[in-house]
């Protein structure tokens, strides 16, 4: 009898561990769902407490309010959506979101408050050896580093509002930093204020298009040693520096509109040390200089505008082997200006307000060929002090002295065979 309650004992103690068993593992079941709500009067109160429950490529809704928290840090596929009003502020201490994982979406959102630091690039959002993360229609407010990714591929970063800190470049950081990328689409973006509004660094395969940069403290858009990339229908303008591409081949610079970037050294766009390039179909508008080539070979630089600015092209003696065509020249200073007497790059078939020529076969191709490199223009880069007297009776002369007798132009900065009309209408 003894042993038959013994064994009774046994059983009832087995079956009921299982069915503790049981009820734990259904417990940590029923925690892990595919949609957790953040709300500071809910029961979910954090983004990184609802980071911990949510499923493998579920969905953490964040409600309107300001939330504070240490570093939030995503280590799986999720996506995080931010309802109007959500706000996660760093509070001038710390980076906001660190993303460690593929298949990341992140919208919705104001970010604000990083803080400054000298010792690490303090980021909004850093996407860290991550792919096929998304990153849309955010709000960036007072940040350091606005979006950074590095090591990262395959990534979208469209529709944000980048807004830097306020100050000179050294205690601002870039509004979109590639480091060490590949294969990433930025689109619709706004930046305002960061040292540079758009930054590439060995970053390969990339579009950038539809993006506004503007009042930089450095370049609206800076990139170097980025192969096989492409810049479309954006606008530059008001940066304190103007644009950098450099150290880079095979890029595409197509539809966009560099204007209003003005100092003694900014660059509607500078090329430096660029091959087997385009520069296509842009507009160079009320720019110190508008298109700066150094060191830059085998570029092709067709039909853009050139308009109101100081010089409208810059191209020094070590830039080689490059064409310049179909491109529009119309109330700028000085159209064309060079540091040397021998250039191997030609310019062919573009159209200049200054040109004096006719056309007595109507063919819309001028009969007599254009030296778009003034006498004037050489004086003054010898002895700047001289652009005082730009519109001076002197200057009007040198141009005439020029056209008669052109003692400074090389032979392949004339142009050949100018425009009778402009390839297209003017604003």
């Amino acid at each position: 009898m003894l042993l038959h309650v013994k064994l009774l004992s046994l059983a009832l103690m087995f079956v009921n561990s299982n069915a503790q068993g049981e009820t734990a593992t259904s417990m940590r079941v029923h925690l892990v769902k595919d949609t957790v709500v953040v709300d500071a009067h809910g029961a979910v109160t954090t983004i990184t407490q609802a980071l911990k429950v949510v499923a493998r490529g579920g969905v953490v809704r964040v409600r309107a309010g300001l939330y504070r928290e240490p570093t939030i840090e995503i280590h799986q596929p999720v996506t995080l959506v931010g309802d109007s009003g959500a706000t996660i502020d760093g509070e001038e201490q710390r980076e906001i979101l660190i993303i460690n994982a593929d298949s990341v979406s992140v919208s919705g959102f104001v970010f604000q408050n990083t803080g400054t630091s000298q010792a690490t690039d303090r980021a909004a959002i850093r996407v860290l050896e991550a792919s096929a993360c998304t990153i849309q229609r955010n709000r960036f407010i007072n940040t350091l580093f606005g979006i950074y990714l590095q090591h990262a591929h395959d990534c979208r970063i469209a529709d944000n509002d980048l807004t830097g800190r306020a100050g000179s470049q050294t205690v601002t950081g870039n509004g979109i930093h590639l480091w060490s990328s590949r294969d990433i689409v930025i689109e619709r973006n706004a930046i305002h204020g960061h040292r540079d509004a758009i930054y590439f660094e060995f970053v390969r395969n990339s579009i950038v298009r539809n993006n506004i940069g503007e009042r930089s403290h450095r370049y609206g858009l800076h990139f170097m040693f980025s192969d096989s990339c492409r810049y479309e229908n954006n606008t530059f303008r008001a940066n304190e520096s103007g644009v950098a591409v450099m150290y880079s081949h095979v890029v595409a610079i197509t539809g966009n509109r560099f204007s209003d970037n003005r100092g003694p050294s900014t660059y509607g766009l500078l090329l430096k040390e660029i091959t087997d390039s385009e520069v296509r179909g842009n507009v160079f508008a009320d720019n110190s200089v508008a298109l700066h080539m150094e060191g830059a070979s085998r570029n092709l630089v067709a039909d853009n505008e050139f308009l109101r600015n100081g010089w409208a092209l810059r191209i020094l003696g070590d830039a080689v082997d490059n064409r310049v065509t179909g491109n529009s020249f119309a109330n700028n200073l000085f159209d064309v200006g060079t540091n040397s007497r021998t250039t191997q790059s030609v310019i062919v078939g573009n159209w200049w307000d200054r040109y004096r020529g006719y056309d007595l076969n109507h063919d819309g191709v001028g009969d007599v060929p254009h030296a778009p490199v003034r006498l004037f223009a050489l004086l003054v880069a010898q002895a700047p002090t001289a652009l005082l007297l730009v519109h001076s009776p002197i200057a009007d002369l040198l141009d005439v002295v020029e056209r008669v007798i052109p003692i400074i132009t090389p032979l392949t900065l004339i142009d050949s065979a100018p425009l009778i009309h402009a390839p297209r209408k003017l604003p």
